[in-house]
Parts: C-alpha cells; sequence; structure tokens
C-alpha cells in the first residue's frame, strides 16, 4: 500500500466499493454474509425478473434450515414469485429452491 492508499483506508470497511455480481439463473448464498441474505436475495429476485428469468435456482445450503426459511420467507411476500420447491437431488435438493417467476412487468 502506498502512503496515499493507507491515509484512504478505513479499517471499518475495508472493501468501500460495491461487488458486481454476475446474474444468472443460479444464485449460491454460500459468500454471503448472514445478515447481508435478506437485502441479496430481494435485489436478486429483482434483477433475474428484470433480466426475463421464468426460474431460478437459490442455493442456501442445508444446515438447520435457517437461510431456507429466510429465503422462502422472501419468496412468500413477493407477488410475483408463482411458486417455489425444494430442487432435485442432483441439483441440491433440501440445499436449494427451485423458484418460478412472473417475469411479466405490471
Amino acid at each position: 500500500m502506498t502512503a496515499s492508499e493507507d491515509d484512504d483506508f478505513d479499517p471499518n470497511d475495508p472493501f468501500p466499493d460495491p461487488v458486481e455480481i454476475e446474474i444468472t439463473d443460479v444464485f449460491d448464498l454460500h459468500t454471503i454474509p448472514p445478515r447481508q441474505v435478506k437485502a441479496v436475495v430481494e435485489e436478486y429476485l429483482l434483477e433475474a425478473r428484470a433480466r426475463g428469468f421464468t426460474s431460478v435456482r437459490i442455493i442456501h445450503g442445508k444446515g438447520i434450515g435457517v437461510q431456507r426459511d429466510l429465503v422462502r420467507s422472501i419468496l412468500a411476500r413477493t407477488s410475483w414469485v408463482l411458486s417455489w420447491t425444494d430442487a432435485p437431488p442432483d441439483a441440491g435438493g433440501l440445499g436449494a429452491t427451485i423458484v418460478h417467476l412472473d417475469n411479466t412487468m405490471d
């Protein structure tokens, strides 16, 4: 780090620039900090719909079901989510949710 870069460094925010994530029909939450999952899933769904996806797979992991429950609570209150289900075994099973979207814009 140069002296000028060191002056700009904030130890409370070591990564001040937003991270851009490629939007595909599969989204893996394993790299998302738990406190950011809600906001990130909501934004992902908006972007997926805007891109015209009719279905997406959200990988939340099996664990004890906390992430799965959070994801599904978001899906339940999103009016343009038509339905969701556990992914088939070869696509994550209980560790992923398949979401069907109504991508027609109001």
